[in-house]
């Protein structure tokens, strides 16, 4: 069965001693489709490198909440240029608000993610978003920037919060934390939540799945989380994999 892992970091520096051999167990186990979303402006040129010598690996180019430290205003301007210059790039992002982290700047982390709202928008690109305990301030920044369209990577807010993205255009992302058993009020977002809405996602090397912990996280894991997405939602493996490769595939023009 084809599978589409909507998240992942491969380029991360976890990766940088058998990059070839991960990236060959996640075809294997059927893995189609991976987006790398970049984390800083420091690792743009790496990622385009990356991404161009594989077919099947998309670019998404931002500036992360979580490494607040290293963007400059500048960035902007050269994310501009980036995505004009280059036509490979999928999506905006990583970006987003992180509150769960007290030394991030929540000010500074709003400039950035509005910047990066309204170069998705001019662009009319999707744009894939962290949301670690700023769900509802995403949401609102998100209503504000609306046409819009994008990826909640990692959702973990509540089902109304999951309505209200969705019908601003938005697909939310679920990986590792789904397969473990105490995760009630995931796997109940995962039950009820309209299947056409739902992406597929690692997170590698971050975010190891239940029986991984402590353990670097790749995407060839990622048919553990489809299996664990069908059982909830008592369907076929194969049919969950087959909705959540579509959607990935339509949220980031990579159909046909």
């Amino acid at each position: 069965m084809a599978l589409f892992d909507s998240h992942c970091h491969l380029d991360a520096p976890e990766f940088a001693e058998d990059r070839a051999s991960v990236l060959a167990a996640a075809r294997a186990s059927g893995v189609c489709g991976i987006v790398i979303p970049a984390v800083s402006a420091a690792g743009w040129s790496a990622l385009t490198q990356l991404t161009r010598a594989e077919a099947d690996l998309h670019p998404a180019y931002g500036l992360h909440p979580m490494y607040l430290a290293e963007h400059r205003p500048a960035h902007l301007d050269q994310l501009r240029l980036l995505l004009d210059q280059q036509g490979d790039a999928i999506a905006v992002g990583e970006s987003g608000l992180d509150y769960y982290l007290d030394d991030l700047d929540r000010s500074r982390q709003q400039e950035y993610f509005e910047a990066q709202l309204a170069i998705a928008r001019e662009r009319e690109l999707p744009i894939i978003l962290h949301a670690r305990r700023a769900h509802e301030a995403v949401l609102h920044a998100v209503r504000r920037f609306q046409p819009l369209r994008g990826v909640i990577h990692s959702y973990a807010g509540s089902a109304e919060q999951a309505r209200q993205f969705i019908d601003l255009g938005f697909m939310l992302g679920f990986g590792g934390p789904i397969t473990y058993p105490r995760a009630h009020r995931l796997r109940e977002l995962i039950r009820s939540l309209p299947l056409e809405s739902i992406l597929a996602e690692t997170d590698a090397p971050d975010q190891p799945l239940c029986g991984h912990q402590g353990q670097r996280n790749e995407p060839a894991r990622l048919g553990e989380v489809v299996k664990v997405m069908a059982e909830l939602r008592a369907v076929d493996p194969a049919q969950m994999a087959a909705a959540t490769t579509a959607n990935a595939k339509r949220m980031f023009g990579l159909e046909g």
